[in-house]
């Protein structure tokens, strides 16, 4: 069992009122805008690299993959530092730590060097899983567990928010300003014209990087109520040993439900402006395409507080279920249709997949009690499962681009299969009041 990470158990100080909450509350959703936005930018990113370096399809969805892996090797390690440096401090190096490789994507395309790009991005996400780890536990105690759910998918909207305008960002900064993002469908770029490509990206990181280190000085100012690890304290190390997080259904299936979505999810969203640009879907160029992946954020963005109303109204379950099976239904659609019926079907996808991360992850944590700690960690590092979208990378260059999202309807199933059996929570400890 790999040391735990410290998630969703804390407890805020008696102290921390209403008020002092929200404040908190607002500071955090600030986190979770930036590393949607930046998260998002790799998706206009990837059809601009992929014509600087000449990748195929592999290659390109390579450098999704090692942003993800990320995921994998920097939560632990951002427990332990949680643990000697504190939260709030966490939070601060880890915004400075996605500037330094926002700073480093500016030499990597002076060069440009393709392995400077990657280590660039890994990076960032390493910052990005540092803030994840240090965030999640504010939003899980501030409020009742019973509406866990809803608060999370609130704060998700923003996320969503800033994953919205990335696109936006990425095809008026990156796209819009290179010959790659320009021409037409299948034009062949020269060397000199991939040159002046790669140097595209700099002002866009540059301003990335200085908006990371204004907000990392606001958080290192804020006054921030301390995190206290009372909720775990509930039993002794003796008797804490005895229990096992294996007999929790909800969790067990919980942790490949994320990582089975991730790969959904980060497949459509890398390779949905090549989609677009395909000509027997849209024939767009790919900052015409950048345009409608807005689309797609847009509906997560709206899905979220659709979905978060929703939940106040019926349960997390049968949301996840109707959102599950909408999602299979047009990325069927996606992967066999034609035309603007398969680019609208892959566009309204995001609606669906709104609720899917938030609403997984408070149903597996559920019930745990003195666990949710370990539970929650290997929760976050399931978000690794996004590096598997190599996969689809693959069965781009094998079948075809369109036939790889079958594998994103596939997903969906399993999605299905969590919200209807598989998040039944089992040897469930009595849910405790929030702080």
């Amino acid at each position: 069992m790999p040391a735990p990470i410290s998630t969703a158990t804390s407890s805020v100080p008696s102290q921390a009122n209403g008020s002092s909450n929200r404040a908190v509350l607002s500071l955090l959703t600030s986190l979770f805008f930036t590393w949607g936005f930046i998260t998002v930018i790799n998706n206009t990113l990837l059809p601009h690299l992929r014509s600087v370096f000449d990748l195929n399809y592999t290659q390109t969805t390579l450098i999704e993959s090692v942003w993800f892996i990320a995921y994998f090797f920097a939560s632990i390690p951002s427990a332990r530092l949680i643990e000697r440096i504190g939260y709030q401090k966490s939070m601060v190096f880890g915004l400075v730590m996605m500037a330094a490789g926002a700073l480093l994507m500016i030499p990597a395309a002076r060069m440009p060097s393709y392995g400077v790009t990657l280590v660039a991005l890994f990076i960032i996400a390493c910052g990005i899983t540092l803030l994840q780890v240090s965030a999640n536990p504010y939003v899980a105690v501030l409020g009742s567990p019973e509406t866990a759910s809803s608060r999370l998918n609130l704060v998700q909207a923003f996320n969503s928010l800033g994953a919205t305008l990335a696109p936006l960002f990425g095809a008026y900064l990156i796209l819009g300003r290179s010959n790659s993002g320009t021409a037409e469908a299948g034009r062949v770029l020269t060397q000199a014209e991939k040159l002046a490509d790669a140097q595209a990206v700099q002002l866009p990181y540059l301003i990335v990087a200085c908006v990371l280190v204004i907000l990392a000085l606001v958080i290192a100012r804020f006054k921030m109520p301390s995190m206290h690890h009372g909720a775990t304290s509930r039993v002794s190390d003796a008797e804490r040993e005895k229990l096992s997080l294996w007999k929790h259904r909800n969790l067990v299936f919980g942790i490949p439900a994320i990582f089975i979505y991730l790969i959904a999810e980060i497949g459509v969203a890398n390779l949905f402006i090549n989609f677009t640009a395909q000509p027997e879907i849209g024939g767009l160029s790919h900052e015409q395409g950048a345009h409608y992946l807005f689309l797609l954020w847009g509906g997560m963005l709206v899905g979220r507080f659709v979905g978060a109303w929703a939940m106040n109204k019926t349960t997390a379950e049968r949301v996840l279920a109707f959102c599950a099976i909408g999602a299979f239904i047009v990325m069927m659609i996606a992967a066999l249709g034609t035309g603007s019926v398969a680019m609208w079907a892959l566009i309204s996808v995001g609606l669906f997949h709104s609720v899917m991360f938030p609403t997984i992850f408070t149903l597996g944590i559920k019930g745990l009690g003195p666990l949710t700690e370990e539970g929650a960690g290997l929760l976050i590092m399931a978000i690794a499962g996004g590096a598997l979208v190599v996969v689809q990378g693959w069965l781009a260059d094998t079948v075809g681009l369109q036939l790889s999202f079958l594998l994103t309807a596939v997903c969906e199933l399993y999605v299905l299969f969590y919200a209807v059996w598989g998040s039944k929570a089992t040897n469930a400890f009595p849910a405790e009041k929030a702080a």
